[in-house]
């Protein structure tokens, strides 16, 4: 990223500079070096890039520290030695910069901060908590099975939808080139036929007209609502929209309530396993959930702040399931909260998969039957004039 900085430096006075950085953090620290004084900073947005942003591997990072630390090297030394082997300019110059605040004694959740791009919230939270433990390798290990748990749940919902999304799309290119290509040309032969045809057949021999006449105006047209629509999908407030459609409908609703509580209790166990209190554990995951949410959860923290138990917490505020709460009180009793809550997030997303099988086994025939509907509707309205030629002439 580029950064604009207006800064004052020493023997050459306020000037502008532009540098490149991953973070405002790392750009007031390049100043810094050269003896100034940042007075403002602005990212620079030059636009649309044809180049493709280096996504830092945080699982693959956190396995090798992780191997590192269990080989018996300290933490300055696995960063050195992740350093030497990283091939990837953009990840090297994270980690140098990461190394370099550890030689100046910086903690190494404080270090991360610096990029929260590449080291999320949750991340820093989990090392944070175990440099008062000292064991950064249970927290590494906690942390790779929870995204990895995490990566498998939404791999295997996008792997759910690859299928019948391909057959909508196909389905769809199919009916088009019908429409624009095949249409067209019949309509120039039934064009004669007069108004003996089907009202449907003459609608197709309109259309096929109006293709003829005025294609390219119609081609302007669709790449223009192309793009309309290319730009809806891109922005978030589309997406936040058509989540809240899908909250309204009961079935879909309900399964995608579970998905986020999945995620919550997964979530949730993960950083009280790492001795984060749970009211500030309950701050850090709000986050991650949709904004409806959150204030239940705020609300949820408060009840546990005045004195409730984290099941009647949760049961009040509406963000645990009949089993889940059954299991949390179980947790209550024996004091292991942060495995009883993995469990739950576990157990929902069996129950997230088993939905998503018995969703995708039904829509894929379905689909298929609408989609050989309309083609087949197209084909037989096309051929309808010669069959009612043929019955005419018998």
């Amino acid at each position: 990223m580029r950064f604009e900085v207006k800064a004052v430096i020493s023997g050459q006075g306020t000037v502008h500079l532009e540098l490149e950085a991953n973070s405002e953090a790392e750009v007031r620290r390049q100043v810094m070096e050269q003896g100034g004084m940042v007075l403002s900073v602005r990212r620079r947005f030059s636009g649309f890039t044809f180049k493709s942003r280096t996504h830092f591997p945080l699982v693959h990072f956190s396995q090798e520290l992780l191997s590192l630390q269990t080989a018996g090297l300290s933490l300055v030394e696995s960063i050195e030695t992740l350093l030497e082997k990283e091939q990837d300019a953009s990840n090297r110059k994270i980690i140098q910069n990461i190394l370099d605040r550890l030689y100046e004694g910086i903690t190494f959740s404080q270090a991360l901060e610096d990029y929260p791009q590449a080291f999320p919230p949750l991340y820093i939270a989990t090392v944070r908590a175990s440099e008062r433990t000292g064991d950064l390798a249970e927290a590494l290990t906690r942390f790779i099975t929870y995204q990895t748990q995490m990566d498998f749940v939404r791999k295997k919902l996008v792997g759910a939808s690859i299928y019948p999304v391909l057959l909508l799309v196909v389905g769809l290119l199919v009916s088009i080139f019908l429409m624009v290509f095949v249409v067209p040309k019949f309509s120039a032969i039934y064009d004669d036929m007069g108004s003996d045809l089907p009202w449907l057949s003459l609608l197709l021999i309109k259309w096929g007209q109006f293709v003829h006449e005025r294609g390219w105006e119609l081609a302007i047209a669709a790449m223009a609502l192309i793009v309309l629509i290319g730009y809806s999908v891109s922005r978030p407030t589309f997406w936040a929209k058509v989540m809240q459609l899908l909250w309204r409908i009961p079935a879909i609703g309900e399964h995608m309530r579970v998905y986020q509580l999945a995620r919550f209790y997964k979530t949730l166990g993960m950083l009280l396993r790492g001795g984060i209190p749970v009211t500030q554990a309950l701050e850090m995951v709000s986050g991650l959930l949709q904004p409806h949410f959150r204030p239940k959860v705020a609300a949820a923290a408060k009840h546990i702040r005045e004195g409730k138990t984290i099941s009647s917490a949760m049961e009040q505020e509406g963000l645990t399931t009949a089993v889940g709460n059954r299991m949390l009180r179980v947790g209550e009793r024996t004091g292991l909260m942060g495995d009883m809550m993995e469990r739950i997030g576990n157990f929902h997303d069996e129950e997230i998969a088993r939905w998503v099988e018995w969703t995708t086994k039904l829509i894929e025939p379905l689909l298929m039957a609408f989609i050989g509907i309309v083609i087949g509707g197209i084909i037989i309205l096309m051929y309808m004039p010669i069959f009612e030629l043929a019955g005419s002439i018998n």
